[in-house]
């Protein structure tokens, strides 16, 4: 199944959608007590899960997908766990060494932003702003020191993330996690797919296009660590609790890394990708 956090015309909160093609099914009309945010229906568990699947499949009011706007992906994670330097091209576009253990920082809630936002930031705190393809994977149920053979069953759904970067402030910095937490520097979405939908996550299309130009064209299937491997990798230390946010790391292409380089500028519009997910834009805007 597809979902979204949408918004309607006349409701300005963001409610939680089941998408049908074109169309967004807003789950929390299907049955009372229905979930109204995607955290919820996550809790719910597969009970809940195929209550909602049925009742949608009997709806029938359906809003135009052309008519919604969209919320992030997540909208209350119980935190947001991103992965450096988790494609080798990228490692070596940056200059930086991919370590025995994976690089991991914590992303900002402020940072979540949804579908065709804009993300606005001040031209004082940064010139060198870059864009990041992610898989984005969510945490369904409790995982504590599982292996990775059986971490894809913790496995909730996957989404699409933008790990809006500024280069300048992460190469000045000790910690990575200011440099990716601006407010809106993590759009999400539009859809988050059950993983039922996504039988292998290391056999994905991802990309970037970047004001028409295709700046990233990879596969996720050139991770140095599986999404298995994370998900195990990172229970050993912490119970990952269902709605946990992670974000998997980046393949080449930067614009860090290009000559001339190309950053986000004012006015630009930058779309990630991953086919089977979905495309995610985000409009820019630099502030004087």
């Amino acid at each position: 199944m597809r979902f979204a956090h949408v918004t309607l015309p006349a409701h300005e909160e963001p409610r939680l959608a089941v998408v049908q093609g074109e169309t967004a099914i807003i789950v929390e009309d299907l049955f009372a007590g229905a979930p109204r945010f995607l955290e919820e229906l996550i809790a719910g568990g597969d009970e809940l899960l195929d209550r909602v699947r049925d009742a949608a499949s009997d709806a029938h009011t359906r809003h135009p997908l052309a008519d919604v706007g969209f919320a992030s992906a997540v909208l209350t994670p119980p935190v947001v766990l991103a992965i450096g330097l988790n494609y080798s091209a990228h490692s070596s576009e940056l200059g930086l060494q991919t370590d025995s253990t994976p690089t991991v920082f914590v992303l900002w809630p402020n940072s979540l932003s949804g579908h065709e936002s804009t993300t606005a930031w001040p031209r004082s705190l940064s010139e060198s702003i870059d864009y990041e393809a992610e898989l984005g994977v969510i945490i369904g149920t409790p995982a504590k020191d599982v292996s990775p053979a059986d971490a894809l069953s913790h496995v909730w759904g996957y989404t699409v993330v933008n790990d809006i970067t500024a280069r300048d402030i992460q190469y000045s910095e000790a910690q990575w996690s200011r440099c990716k937490s601006f407010d809106g520097f993590t759009p999400t979405g539009p859809f988050v797919v059950t993983a039922d939908e996504i039988p292998d996550p290391q056999n994905l299309h991802i990309w970037t296009v970047l004001d028409g130009h295709t700046l990233q064209d990879a596969s996720t299937n050139q991770m140095v660590r599986t999404v298995a491997t994370l998900v195990s990798h990172l229970s050993m230390s912490a119970t990952l609790l269902p709605g946990t946010l992670i974000s998997t790391g980046s393949p080449g292409g930067a614009g860090y890394s290009r000559d001339p380089q190309v950053f986000l500028r004012d006015r630009s519009t930058v779309t990630v990708g991953i086919d089977g997910i979905g495309a995610l834009t985000t409009h820019c805007r630099i502030l004087d």
